[in-house]
């Protein structure tokens, strides 16, 4: 089995990482895991601003942040694992890397922010959970 489970460095991304590590025991073989961190792209004008290194620079520690957690737990859990950094509109972004790796099943967690808030703000959960071809499993 194939699973991509998507993490943004909070606790919450870490719980969705156990629960990958503990549905892994349940399987006959052992999973195949693609560790992904998306970094949204700059507001407009601000690379321009900055400059393309310092833009760089900083996709590159913030998706460390998020990814290092994560890769230690499943590094202790023994699995096989692949990672994945990307800058992009993240839902979209989960669901393209799902489609390119041929997973089985994506994992991510939710912040459980109210219906309203989901609306107005887009949660990435509730895109990923409606376009996706795959099963998705949300971790609270």
């Amino acid at each position: 089995m194939k699973i991509l489970v998507a993490v943004d460095g909070s606790d919450i991304s870490l719980r969705a990482v156990k629960h990958v590590i503990a549905l892994n025991r349940e399987l006959a073989r052992p999973a195949k895991v693609t560790l992904l961190a998306v970094d949204p792209p700059p507001f407009p004008g601000v690379e321009r601003r900055i400059g393309a290194n310092a833009t760089r620079q900083f996709h590159e520690e913030s998706l460390e942040s998020m990814l290092r957690d994560a890769r230690r737990s499943l590094s202790r859990a023994k699995l096989e694992l692949t990672e994945r950094a990307e800058v992009g509109e993240i839902a979209e972004t989960i669901l393209k890397v799902a489609k390119q790796d041929g997973a089985d099943l994506i994992v991510l967690g939710s912040h459980g922010r109210s219906a309203v808030k989901g609306i107005l703000l887009g949660s990435v959960s509730s895109k990923v959970l409606a376009q996706s071809e795959v099963p998705v499993t949300i971790v609270r």
